[in-house]
Parts: C-alpha cells; structure tokens; sequence
C-alpha cells in the first residue's frame, strides 16, 4: 500500500530554520554554530543566531542538525534511471554497447519521462536541489519534450542538456526542429530550468564537431563533453576545441580523466571546470578520478553522480568515493618515493564546497551554493534524531561527507519551496512514479525478449573482438588507444595478468 503524500505547506510563506550547524559556504568557509536561516520569497533573507522573523513564519526546528545549501549534480543521464543498478558489472564498453549500439533506441518518449521523473524525485529525496540532465537519449524532439514535461512535473532545479548518441552532433545540431524546441521550451522556462547541448569530441582532425559548436553559440548555449575517457575522446579534442576558440568558462568536461598536463592547461587557461564522477571512473575505467591532478591546475571542480544503472543516485556517496580516491592516490605517489604523507590535500570541507558551490561555479550560477542573504533559497537541513550516527556532531563537514546519508535528509527547498518536509517528500505520489517505470522496464523486457534481458545484466564480449569506437556515426579512432586496447584485449585472450 503507497503512503500518501505529505500535504504541501502554505506556499509562500516565509520558512526559518532555527538552531542548526549552518555551512554558509562563503568566500570564507563560514560555519555559525546554533543559527537560522531565514528564508522569505524564493531567497535567504538572514542567516544568524536568534533571528526575528516575520508573522506567521513557518519554524522548523534545526537542532542538532546540519543546514548547507542544496547540492548540485552536474551530470547525471536521468533517463536511465528507470533501469537502476541493472548495469551493476558492466565495463564502460558493455555500457556502451547496450545504450549505444543495441538497446539504447528502444527508449520510447515516455521510457526518457519515467526515467527522468525517478531521477527528479530521488535527487530531491537526497538533498540533490540542482540536476544538469545530460540527456543523451533525446532520438527525436518528441523525446526531449517528454524529457522536459517530466523534469517540470517535479519541483527541483534543472538543466536540460540536450544529446543524442543515436546520430552525430553536427547532424542533431542543425535540425530546425531541435532548434526551435531549444528556443521554444527556453521562453518564460522561468529560473527552474535552463539549457546546455551535450555532445562529446572524438578527437577527429577533421574536426566535425565545429558546426556543433557553432550551434552552441549561434543559441547562447554552454556546452558539456564528456572529455578524457579512456578509449573514447582524449587529449586531441581538448586541442580542437580550446584552438578554435571553443574552450570557454562556460564548458564543463565531464570526467576528464585521462588527459595529459596540456589539456589542462587549456581547460585552466580558458576558466572551464570539471565535472567528476568518481564512482564512475573508478568502476567504468574513464580513468584514475583526476581530482589529485586537477587540484593542481586551479581547475574548478563539480561533483556528479553519472548514472543510476550502474550506482548511487546521491551526493553523499561521490562526496565520500572523491575523498578516498584523492587521498588514496596521494598516498600512492608519496609511497613510489618512499615517503610518507603526514597532511592530507584534500579535506572534507573541499568535497563539500564541490557537491553545492562547484557546481553552481560550473553552471555561472553565483546565486546558488552558498547561504548568504540574496542568495537563493535551495536549502538543505540534515537531521536524524533516530539515527545513532547523528551525534556527536564534532566536525560538520566530516560528518556531512563521510557520515550522512540520504536518510538524514529531513527538510529540503527548492527556490523557497518545501518539498522535503520531516524526512518525507511533499506532494509527490511515489505509487504513480513506480507504476510508470514499471511500464518502461516491461517494455524493454518484451521488446529484448527474456533471454537477452537477463544476459544484458552479465553481459560477454565477441569472442576476439573489443569495441574501438562507441561513436557509430564516425569511423576515426586513436590509433594509440585501439593499439592499447588490443594489446590488452591480447593479453587477457592469453590467459595473461
């Protein structure tokens, strides 16, 4: 039996979190000890102790709690979602194989809306207020409809990049009919929802991906590439893109983590940030999570979730797998010289201030990340007073990164908007969600036929064969890497390790 949705409260009403830890995430790292946050309209009006509030403000008690601005995803392929965890063990070339080259065409527009509308409502369930939706399933302009009606459907904040890994991007690009949805769906969207095109650069010297580009700036739109995965786009697309002028602040390199000094360099010197998944590079093989690298290039940095068919739909988790990645590497190196670390790089404060404020650098967006008056009031308030784990509450941003979880999730606002109110989300009928991606995941079932739907969890390889390319509608490829690959491939046909 579905539980029934949390009534919504009075809309408009001013909201004060009274008595929390507050992460202010300002320019200087504040942290105010048994403070409010006093929001009014769709903006932080105060943040301190004891503050005086309106008539008729609707108090939730923050004590013994955490309070820190919404967190941001900047890459997560919502549509996916319907298929959670069914990708568990695959390699990024099974990923690829299944979404690219079989089954990924199966997605019907209302597969993308149930996927999409999971997506939302976790993110929201996991402090998650912003999401860019790098929406590579977009077949046709009836998907990307789909794929926008759903986001708008749940009250979070978000960002639609369009993609469609069925047909090249400069084919895609210059269709009139995914033009005038992007300039259509873009008039009065209102400040919950924005844009981006999402395609990736092959490193093709012809260099295909300029009308793409060309696009991008002809609407005013960022574009956001997957940069850096082993295999698939490397050091070659950052040279095209950063020589032909673009580069610019406002791109975001998804993963970016298997690039040589001189990519970012260029990514440094033309203010782009990064966006890393770590549980994706460290599971996929994209390559080692490039935190410990990027740090030293001054590249800002934003956290992602990547997919749900493979992992975690929440922050908490990339906050946590970052840290230890980062920090397992830095003890690595150290120990190749024989030496020891005695002072860690990177602190939890770090992975805390990319899960809200790098990614509100990451999408030009300065009025969100922070808790800071005028600010946007997308708030968070972490508190569980039935979890054991909840106390002592010693150092906040270790406990945010290494102890919390999306089940101490209590209160969440969007926009000034409560909709997480006492650990449950408000007007949201989960039995319509769940009975909406059941009817996506029979589909898939029937249209794959048992047999390959349950092989597709586990799935081979050609014997003798490794995917070179998953970008179809290209014949280039790295020599070097295919070179690699099949020596590899080589070796593990040998009975090699």
């Amino acid at each position: 039996m579905t539980e029934p949705a949390s009534p919504a409260p009075q809309a408009g009403r001013p909201v004060v979190l009274r008595g929390g830890t507050v992460l202010t995430m300002d320019d200087a790292g504040t942290v105010l000890r048994d403070a409010d946050v006093l929001v009014v309209g769709d903006r932080i009006a105060a943040v301190g102790p004891g503050l005086e509030v309106p008539e008729g403000t609707r108090e939730v008690d923050a004590t013994d709690g955490v309070v820190l601005p919404g967190m941001i995803d900047t890459h997560r392929h919502m549509w996916q979602t319907a298929m959670r965890g069914y990708g568990a063990d695959w390699s990024l070339t099974q990923y690829f194989v299944w979404y690219y080259l079989e089954h990924g065409r199966r997605f019907r527009p209302e597969d993308v809306a149930a996927g999409n509308r999971l997506a939302a409502v976790e993110a929201l369930d996991a402090g998650v207020t912003t999401v860019v939706d790098w929406s590579h399933g977009l077949q046709t302009v009836d998907h990307a409809e789909a794929a926008v009606d759903a986001l708008q459907s749940v009250p979070g904040r978000y960002v639609l990049a369009y993609g469609n890994i069925q047909a090249a991007p400069w084919e895609w690009t210059a269709d009139g009919d995914v033009q005038a949805f992007l300039e259509r769906r873009r008039t009065g969207a209102g400040d919950l929802l924005d844009f981006q095109l999402a395609f990736d650069v092959t490193g093709d010297p012809a260099f295909p991906e300029k009308a793409a580009f060309e696009v991008a700036r002809e609407l005013g739109l960022p574009v956001t590439t997957h940069a850096g995965v082993w295999g698939a786009t490397n050091d070659e697309g950052i040279r095209l893109m950063h020589e032909h002028g673009f580069a610019t602040p406002g791109t975001v390199y998804v993963h970016a983590a298997s690039l040589s000094p001189d990519s970012y360099h260029r990514i440094a010197a033309t203010g782009g940030s990064i966006s890393v998944s770590t549980e994706s590079e460290q599971s996929a093989g994209q390559g080692y999570p490039p935190t410990w690298q990027v740090r030293a290039h001054g590249i800002p940095v934003s956290l992602s979730m990547d997919t749900s068919v493979w992992w975690s739909g929440d922050l908490f988790s990339a906050m946590r797998t970052t840290l230890g990645a980062d920090r397992s590497r830095e003890h690595f190196e150290a120990h190749l010289q024989g030496e020891t670390v005695t002072q860690l790089a990177l602190r939890a404060q770090h992975v805390v201030e990319w899960a809200t404020r790098g990614g509100a650098t990451a999408l030009g967006r300065d009025d969100l990340g922070r808790l800071v008056p005028g600010a946007k009031a997308d708030v968070v308030l972490l508190k569980n007073d039935t979890s054991p784990v909840s106390f002592p509450l010693l150092n906040p941003f270790g406990h945010v990164a290494f102890q919390a979880q999306r089940g101490d999730v209590h209160t969440v606002l969007v926009d000034g908007r409560v909709v997480k109110s006492d650990h449950r989300l408000v007007g949201v009928d989960l039995g319509a969600v769940r009975r909406e991606v059941e009817a996506t995941v029979e589909h898939l079932r029937a249209e794959m036929g048992e047999e390959v739907w349950q092989a597709g969890m586990d799935p081979a390889l050609p014997e003798g064969k490794v995917l070179d390319n998953p970008y179809q509608y290209t014949d280039y490829r790295s020599d070097s890497t295919h070179a690699a690959r099949e020596a590899a491939y080589g070796r593990h046909l040998a009975g090699e390790h």
